[in-house]
């Protein structure tokens, strides 16, 4: 019984959307469940990788002319003539003869790699990868804001996804096809593709496209009753069949946000092709549809909730803050705890240094103490060269000055002789 009730409230709460009436304005005819696709996250960096793939599969090769800049008679002329050795015209009697040819860099010569049509031109994509990228197409296509992001005047449009009744795939006739984007107040996006067609800028309004104007609505129906024949006549309007859902048309360009006016039947059938949250898809064999981490991803609100607060615990008081880590070879505090014996290694190198800085004072002191001893000592020793009783040596100085006069007095009398 319990799961019962739960199951119930489940359904009760999922959501539904209106669908209106394909003849009366503003008339609701039923109500249909949203699909699980439409709610599915939201990828733009998908959407766009996957677009700009896709984009390229529907490229027209082309290529230069492979003769194109080599129809010319031309030799060159080989070294010695001090000129360049790129290949020249021949013949003689014009302008033209002995002008440079075949290069790219010559006037007349052919481009630099000439363009193949063997090129690759498409592109492989996953092909869950696609997938995912259209359920996200699908997913911003029920999101009003993005609509009106992407350029869309769906203002006045009563509800986004907007559903209609299964009259709209029996349509055959434009002007009916009109009355019913009036009916539901879509004319306004029509109006405006018109009003936005304009002549295209550049050399592709001479190729066969000549102008340029914005995106329409989408038409996704389920079976094309004459709906196709009378909505293709409209500008900006597009037509889709819900089978073949196509990124290319649900996000043109890459931008997310594509108005889709949906046929009840296609509504419905989303769920069949895509899978839900509770049953997989029928069509799409291996696939499971995406779904977000979180059901609210505002975890901000979730936290801050009374139902959180009222099971987590108080705030501790004077809680220490984390220590900061800090570099231990910067940090002297952090390396002794790492090594201790740092503390003698930085003191020995403190007293090295503190020793190296005083040598030069200590050599210093030292020479200067040595002058001072040689000159104490060579005064001591001009004090022994003086004939003064004072001296220490005057005894020996007396007697040397007698055998000098001694001396003096022989060769005197010698010379006298």
């Amino acid at each position: 019984s319990a799961r019962a009730r739960s199951e119930s409230s489940a359904m009760a709460a999922r959501p539904v959307v209106s669908v209106y009436s394909s003849a009366e304005e503003g008339k609701t005819v039923g109500n249909a469940p949203l699909p699980d696709v439409l709610l599915t996250p939201i990828r733009q960096d998908i959407v766009h990788r996957v677009h700009t793939n896709l984009n390229k599969n529907k490229r027209q090769p082309y290529a230069v002319n492979a003769k194109a800049g080599m129809q010319q008679s031309a030799i060159s002329w080989g070294t010695g003539r001090a000129v360049s050795r790129i290949p020249r015209i021949c013949g003689g009697g014009t302008h033209r003869s002995g002008q440079g040819a075949f290069g790219n860099m010559c006037r007349g010569g052919r481009m630099f790699n000439p363009t193949k049509t063997w090129r690759k031109w498409t592109a492989k994509t996953n092909n869950n990868e696609r997938r995912v990228a259209v359920c996200s197409a699908l997913a911003a296509s029920s999101v009003p804001a993005l609509l009106m992001a992407r350029g869309h005047r769906v203002g006045n449009v009563n509800e986004v996804p907007l559903v209609v009744a299964n009259d709209i795939e029996s349509i055959t006739k434009t002007k009916e096809a009109l009355a019913l984007l009036k009916s539901i107040n879509a004319m306004d996006d029509v109006e405006h593709v018109k009003d936005s067609k304009k002549i295209r800028r550049g050399k592709g309004k001479m190729r066969n496209r000549r102008y340029v104007q914005r995106k329409g609505p989408l038409v996704v129906y389920a079976n094309n009753n004459g709906v196709e024949q009378s909505f293709r006549n409209i500008p900006g309007v597009e037509i889709a069949c819900v089978d073949r859902l196509n990124l290319l048309k649900l996000a043109p360009g890459g931008h997310l946000g594509r108005f889709v006016i949906w046929s009840q039947a296609a509504f419905e059938k989303l769920d069949t092709i895509f899978g839900s949250n509770d049953a997989k898809s029928e069509v799409k064999k291996t696939f499971t549809l995406p779904r977000s981490m979180m059901a609210n991803a505002d975890l901000a609100r979730i936290i801050n909730s009374d139902e959180i607060q009222s099971k987590v615990q108080a705030a501790k008081v004077g809680f220490a803050k984390p220590s900061r880590k800090r570099n231990a070879l910067r940090n002297l505090g952090t390396m002794l705890k790492l090594n201790p014996y740092i503390a003698e290694v930085r003191r020995a190198e403190l007293a090295r240094s503190a020793k190296k800085k005083a040598a030069p004072k200590v050599k210093k002191e030292i020479a200067k103490k040595s002058r001072a001893a040689k000159l104490v000592a060579r005064g001591k020793y001009r004090e022994t060269l003086r004939a003064t009783p004072e001296t220490p040596a005057a005894s020996f100085l007396d007697s040397y000055n007698k055998v000098r006069d001694t001396n003096v007095e022989q060769v005197e009398s010698t010379q006298k002789k």
